[in-house]
């Protein structure tokens, strides 16, 4: 559009982000927001980033990417089994492409009203694609999952498919060659991730897990602050994790399971008398949930480590994601 017709930023924001907030005692159109979290409930409260050529390619499709903005930050709720209530919302966009804007706010708002969450604020201006979240949630209080309950002894568990986003983002960038069926599922798992918000919050509720983080920069990664964070090591069975399809390199999907992030899964730890109980929640979320290793004394501070049959350490080059360590150009 020319400049001079070219819609202002609170006409964008009156036209694609101005919903209904049921949930809110004042939502967007005010210097704040009013939020009251109900009686006995405490906020848990979450921001995260996407940075075009970082965390997407920046031709990625804006339904997909909305539903994503939001969905990873609900991933973050979902990790301390807390129910998703409200969400902030803050971008910089290169231009007002109203096709693209519209786009986008449908997938957001699709992920919105898919776990209940009401837009009631944010900011845009112009600058390099960026987008911003902040999500907030409800927990009884005191009995949020959190990362430093892990003990010596607990079975370490992961839910879903870990490794398919990264295997995903691994096709599209033509270092490995997917087929089929399977290659569509890494690049949905990878565009369009599902916070377990259900998991979450059936783990907190029946007592099942002792500690928990979701996976977003890699599962030993993810793995290493639980452990860190509860002061003990974990050992991670390589015979007990998730099998991909045939035909895949065998050696790139071990490093996109260990190391690749994105996938938003939750990794947990519980008691051993927990078994049967998750056996019967995998079957009742249809959900697979997979025992992969086991918490134990300390050896070191907050060591992983990969162990193969014979009981023998596992060398791992790259256990996760750092923003600051290396390049992750999408």
């Amino acid at each position: 559009l020319p400049t001079e017709h070219m819609p202002s930023e609170f006409d964008l924001i009156d036209r694609y982000f101005a919903r209904k907030t049921p949930q809110a005692i004042l939502g967007p159109g005010d210097d704040c927001a009013l939020l009251a979290p109900r009686p006995g409930m405490e906020l848990a409260i979450t921001t995260d980033m996407l940075v075009a050529g970082t965390h997407f390619f920046a031709d990625t499709d804006p339904f997909q990417l909305g539903w994503k903005t939001l969905a990873v930050n609900v991933s973050d709720l979902a990790a301390m089994g807390a129910q998703p209530r409200w969400a902030l919302l803050a971008g910089s966009l290169p231009a007002a492409d109203e096709a693209w804007i519209a786009a986008f706010a449908d997938g957001f708002f699709s992920c919105a009203n898919r776990y209940a969450v009401d837009l009631v604020g944010g900011d845009t201006t112009r600058g390099p694609l960026n987008l911003c979240v902040t999500a907030l949630g409800e927990v009884p209080c005191g009995g949020a999952l959190r990362r430093d309950g892990a003990h010596s002894g607990d079975d370490i568990w992961v839910s879903g498919r870990p490794g398919w986003a990264a295997l995903g983002l691994a096709y599209l960038q033509e270092r490995i060659v997917l087929t089929g069926d399977f290659a569509r599922l890494c690049v949905g798992a990878l565009q369009k991730p599902v916070p377990r918000v259900e998991l979450g919050a059936a783990l907190r509720q029946r007592n099942l897990a002792n500690s928990a983080i979701d996976v977003s920069d890699g599962l030993l990664a993810d793995l290493g602050h639980i452990a860190e964070r509860s002061g003990v090591d974990a050992e991670v069975y390589a015979v007990q994790l998730p099998r991909l399809p045939k035909g895949v390199d065998a050696a790139a999907a071990l490093q996109c399971l260990l190391a690749g992030g994105d996938d938003y899964e939750l990794v947990f730890t519980a008691t051993t008398s927990k078994r049967s109980e998750l056996a019967a929640l995998a079957t009742e979320l249809d959900l697979p949930l997979w025992r992969i290793g086991r918490v134990v004394e300390a050896r070191g501070r907050g060591e992983v480590r990969l162990i193969d049959e014979q009981g023998r350490p596992i060398s791992v080059s790259q256990t996760g994601f750092d923003h600051f360590d290396q390049d992750k150009d999408q």
